[in-house]
């Protein structure tokens, strides 16, 4: 893992990468949104009170793209991650490939993929949650822009809060701009106290939007129930 997303990722929860998908890319998956064969299941993010907007989860096989995504950066994330179980002081270790992780998901129920698209128009908003799907996660996910900021719509800032012990609540917000990600705590972190590295809880959303319609790609690493 490149030094500098190593170091953001400690000291943030997050990190940005650039470039993670061409205008092209990002095109072509904004026009799957509309063909329902290539989704498992549709939310209506309203019905369910987790704020405004819709999404849909891929099934399988997922789209080139999306399935390069999801198995590079597992592979880049994973020491990360392990270091993190350590820092927290979990047996939990996590394998070095995707498939391997996957195959664990499947031995505990987890068989659904989870890699998302995900749609606000204006008003549209996201409530701060966590993306946990079974026994298993993965401590880290992906969004990535697939909108143009400022030009396709408005407003839509990526949310993260981060719920310290004993303290204040901390949140960032953060544009991207298209084809550009984040990564991300999931859940929780391991942050560096006094006596050593305590757990921070971490939650994730989406500011209102206030004109046009963003979408963004989420890249979920374990699977769903």
């Amino acid at each position: 893992m490149p030094t500098s997303l190593d170091k953001q990722l400690n000291q943030l929860g997050y990190a940005p990468v650039p470039r993670v998908l061409t205008e092209d890319q990002c095109a072509r998956l904004r026009a799957m949104y509309d063909d329902d064969r290539l989704f498992r299941s549709t939310v209506d993010m309203t019905r369910y009170r987790f704020g405004e907007g819709e999404y849909k989860y891929f099934a399988d096989p997922l789209p080139g793209e999306v399935q390069a995504l999801r198995v590079n950066m597992y592979a880049l994330l994973v020491p990360v991650a392990n270091d993190w179980m350590e820092r927290l002081g979990r047996p939990h270790r996590y394998p070095a490939t995707l498939d391997e992780f996957r195959d664990r998901c499947r031995a505990h129920g987890q068989t659904r993929p989870t890699p998302l698209l995900l749609r606000y128009e204006a008003g549209g908003y996201n409530c701060l949650h966590q993306d946990l799907y079974g026994d298993l996660a993965f401590p880290f996910q992906l969004v990535v822009a697939l909108s143009r900021r400022d030009v396709d719509y408005t407003g839509g800032e990526f949310l993260l809060v981060e719920q310290r012990p004993r303290a204040q609540s901390r949140g960032e917000a953060v544009t991207i701009e298209q084809g550009d990600g984040v990564i991300f705590a999931n859940s929780d972190r391991p942050v560096a106290g006094a006596r050593g590295f305590h757990r921070v809880t971490m939650r994730h959303g989406v500011s209102r939007v206030r004109s046009g319609e963003r979408m963004t790609l989420g890249v979920i690493f374990h699977d769903a129930t």
